[in-house]
């Protein structure tokens, strides 16, 4: 199945697609660093991903949380700190580079260190909501 996106709207047939550069990671990330937040976002229509990259600020903490439906692969892109694993929250430490799996379901907390913390995240895009009748479920 073509996504609507990818779908031209002529009788030519499709549009074309092509790969793009969308960001530079590390020149967001900046040096000094910026502020905490979301720095950049996957926009792109039609796309299948979701991709965020964030930044958290020196000492920053995101506390233990679990996403209950999607797997995200996290990239370090700059800075360092401590990810935080499972309902322990058994701390496993995070560098420039680290690439992680957060499965489905799984606990997680995420602490920046001294010099704040750049990730990028990539996980299936969830689709749009839907209203629907109340009581209905999808």
């Amino acid at each position: 199945m073509t996504s609507p996106a990818a779908r031209g709207t002529g009788q030519a047939g499709p549009a074309p697609v092509h790969p793009r550069v969308l960001c530079d990671a590390h020149a967001l990330a900046g040096d000094p660093p910026l502020p905490a937040g979301v720095l950049w976002k996957l926009q792109e229509a039609g796309r299948q991903l979701d991709a965020n990259l964030v930044r958290v600020a020196p000492g920053g903490h995101i506390a233990p949380h679990a996403e209950p439906d999607l797997d995200v692969l996290l990239f370090v892109v700059s800075g360092g700190g401590v990810l935080g694993a499972g309902p322990q929250d058994e701390p496993r430490r995070l560098t420039e580079g680290a690439t992680v799996w957060l499965p489905h379901g799984a606990t997680r907390s995420i602490t920046a260190g001294e010099a704040g913390l750049t990730y990028l995240t990539v996980h299936r895009r969830r689709p749009g909501l839907q209203i629907r009748p109340r009581g209905e479920t999808p």
